[in-house]
């Protein structure tokens, strides 16, 4: 087992991972910007070093800083978390030749399914169902035309090394196939460095559903079923559940097939998400793998009973994998809801602050992963996520209420959230039917808004 991690991250992940270090009594050097100097991966740590400025670029994107201060506090391994450096290929590498395991899949594994041209064409030969669309990347805006042409309107440009929705554009006529392109890859280049533009058929509506899948040094692959990831704004995920109600047993047993395909297909180790679209007839379609634990792990862990952080700790050892497929069982039923410091009345906008009261919700089957405390800043130089709730039950229902049961106790005083907003989704017919699909909160936003108001005023 490894003896002292440092942890390449900031925020709640960063704490989740301090825990898991903790239970498996390895020490933990935490990374931090002047901005979070204060922050409670700080002070939870067994050591801390400031490697920066605010600036994610001057920090916690800055490798050799991440890096040098990993070997001059006698770290054995690196643990990425999410975002960051944590699909970041080349940093795999430099961790290997300082002598550090990166806990996660080596870097050319990161390379293969990070480029989602390149990781599309591999499940293609692997046999796993992909949407029709180009076969590569596109090099230019007039090939991208000629494509979509031939497959059909509508049609979606995405960015090979993009993620998060960045470097995406829905297009539904010819007209604006163009600008959308060069405004599409104009945003991959500012975000990831990299341009390269793949154009695929636009799945109207579909069902986000994604599998988490563990694979081990030895060979041993196994998923744990899936997440349902169709409450989403901008192509980022707002609130998951698993098990999905659009999934039959035999759907399931298909998809999960597949997932572990994929990872095999790639020679994948550690914890890793391989993520579909469904639509309306029961077809699916591989879209991308995330080769990183995700924000939503935490409803597999309530289902599963298993600790996904841990497991990535005993795979980067060298350990096997803890079962064998027939061995998962998805027991009750798991909801996330994230909630961001942003203004869903206002697009969505992030709205940062000092977090001036802050009460979380307890009792039986709720967890709530966060690294705000009373008084302290949300920073605006970061991502805008402030709390993860999640709650377990044995059914559904039980679990949407025990949801808003713990929503309605939540407080976060200082700045605007979406928990107001995910409480009244919990209340929508569709939603409580399990009939909702990636499109539900453009379709329904300003009725649930006016909802809320109102909900508001008789308060």
């Amino acid at each position: 087992m490894l003896k002292r991690v440092l942890i390449a991250n900031r925020g709640e992940i960063a704490v989740r991972i301090i825990r898991a270090c903790r239970e498996l009594d390895i020490e933990t050097v935490a990374v931090y910007s002047t901005a979070d100097a204060q922050s409670l991966p700080v002070q939870l740590a067994t050591r801390a070093v400031c490697i920066g400025p605010p600036r994610a670029a001057d920090s916690y994107l800055n490798q050799t800083a991440v890096l040098t201060a990993a070997v001059e506090s006698g770290c054995d391994g690196v643990h990425p978390g999410y975002g960051f450096l944590s699909e970041n290929a080349d940093f795999a590498d430099l961790c290997a030749r300082c002598g550090l395991k990166f806990i996660g899949p080596s870097g050319d594994v990161i390379r293969r399914m990070g480029n989602k041209a390149a990781a599309r064409a591999l499940m293609q030969s692997a046999g796993v169902p992909v949407v029709p669309g180009s076969d590569g990347p596109v090099p230019d805006a007039e090939t991208a035309a000629q494509v979509a042409e031939k497959i059909g309107y509508p049609v979606l440009l995405k960015a090979s090394a993009g993620g998060g929705g960045r470097g995406m554009r829905r297009v539904y006529d010819p007209e604006n196939l163009i600008p959308a392109f060069e405004e599409a890859r104009a945003e991959a280049v500012a975000c990831f460095g990299d341009g390269e533009m793949y154009l695929e058929k636009l799945i109207l509506n579909p069902r986000h559903i994604e599998f988490q899948i563990l694979a081990d040094s030895q060979g041993n692959v196994v998923h744990l079923g899936e997440r349902d990831c169709s409450i989403q704004r901008r192509n980022q995920k707002l609130m998951e559940e698993s098990p999905s109600r659009a999934l039959t047993d035999e759907l399931r047993t298909r998809m999960g097939r597949d997932a572990v395909q994929a990872a095999r297909a790639c020679g994948y180790e550690g914890a890793g998400t391989v993520e579909f679209v469904l639509d309306s007839a029961g077809n699916y379609y591989f879209i991308e793998m995330n080769t990183r634990i995700q924000v939503e792990h935490p409803i597999t862990e309530m289902v599963t009973g298993l600790d996904l952080v841990r497991e990535q700790l005993r795979i980067a050892a060298g350990l096997e994998l803890p079962v064998q497929q027939e061995q998962v069982n998805l027991t009750g039923h798991a909801i996330e809801v994230r909630v961001n410091a942003e203004d869903p009345a206002h697009d969505f906008r992030p709205a940062p602050g000092v977090t001036r009261f802050l009460h979380l919700p307890g009792g039986c089957g709720v967890r709530v992963d966060t690294a705000l405390y009373n008084g302290c800043e949300l920073s605006p130089w970061y991502d805008s996520l402030a709390a993860k709730v999640i709650v377990h039950a044995p059914t559904r229902l039980q679990a949407i209420r025990r949801m808003r049961r713990a929503l309605e106790e939540l407080v976060v005083e200082g700045y605007p959230t979406g928990a107001d907003l995910a409480h009244m989704i919990l209340y929508h017919p569709d939603y409580l039917k399990g009939e909702y699909d990636t499109g539900f909160l453009e379709q329904n936003l300003e009725s649930l808004l006016r909802l809320s108001r109102v909900e508001e005023a008789s308060e």
